[in-house]
C-alpha cells in the first residue's frame, strides 16, 4: 500500500493503539515537588499551550476516581473535556483519562523518576478508541498525535523553565519546643 494511500486508510481499519508518544525532560525539583504541580490540574494552565480553565469537581482532588474538566483551545476551536484520575502515586506518577476509565478517549500519563539533584519528567499520551470527533483517516489522527507531541513538549519544558524561574525552599524544620 503507498504511503498516500495508507493516509487515507478506512476509518474502520485504523488501530487507536498506533496513536501514543512519549516525552521526556529533566527539571531541577525533586520528584515530589514535580507531582504535586502536575497533580495540581488547576496549574496546568501554566504551561500548556492548549488547557485552560481547568477545575476538580466539587470535593475533589488529586486521587483516584476524581473528576475534573478542562477548556481546551485549537486552531480557533474551543471545548470542554471531562477527565477522570486512573492513577495519583505522589512521587511516582499522575494518569487521567478524556471521558473517564470506562469509556475513555485518551490518556494522558505523567511519570517521574530522580536523576541527580531533579527529576525526569515522562508524560505520555495514547489514543484508547477511536472516535470520529478526533478524525476518520490516518492522516488526520497522525497530524493530531504530532499536535500533541508538539503541545507535550512546550508543556514540559514551560514546566521546567517555570521550576527553575520560581523559587521553592526547602522546607525547614525547628526543633520543638517541650513546656514542663
Amino acid at each position: 500500500m503507498t504511503t498516500a494511500a495508507r493516509a487515507h486508510d478506512p476509518f474502520e481499519t485504523l488501530n487507536a493503539a498506533d496513536f501514543a508518544f512519549t516525552r521526556r525532560a529533566w527539571v531541577d525539583a525533586t520528584p515530589a515537588r514535580v507531582y504535586d504541580l502536575v497533580s495540581d490540574v488547576p496549574a496546568i494552565r501554566r504551561w500548556s499551550p492548549n488547557a485552560t480553565d481547568v477545575a476538580f469537581d466539587q470535593d475533589a482532588g488529586p486521587r483516584v476516581g476524581a473528576w475534573f474538566s478542562g477548556r481546551n483551545h485549537k486552531d480557533g476551536r474551543q471545548w470542554t473535556t471531562r477527565s477522570q484520575i486512573v492513577r495519583a502515586d505522589p512521587g511516582t506518577a499522575f494518569t487521567f483519562v478524556v471521558g473517564g476509565a470506562e469509556d475513555g478517549i485518551v490518556r494522558w500519563s505523567w511519570t517521574f523518576r530522580p536523576q541527580g539533584r531533579g527529576t525526569v519528567v515522562q508524560q505520555s499520551w495514547q489514543l484508547l478508541r477511536l472516535d470520529p470527533v478526533l478524525g476518520t483517516t490516518r492522516s488526520d489522527l497522525d497530524a493530531l498525535r504530532d499536535y500533541m507531541a508538539d503541545s507535550a513538549e512546550t508543556t514540559l519544558a514551560s514546566l521546567a523553565q517555570w521550576i527553575a524561574a520560581t523559587p521553592h525552599p526547602e522546607p525547614t524544620h525547628s526543633p520543638r519546643r517541650i513546656s514542663g
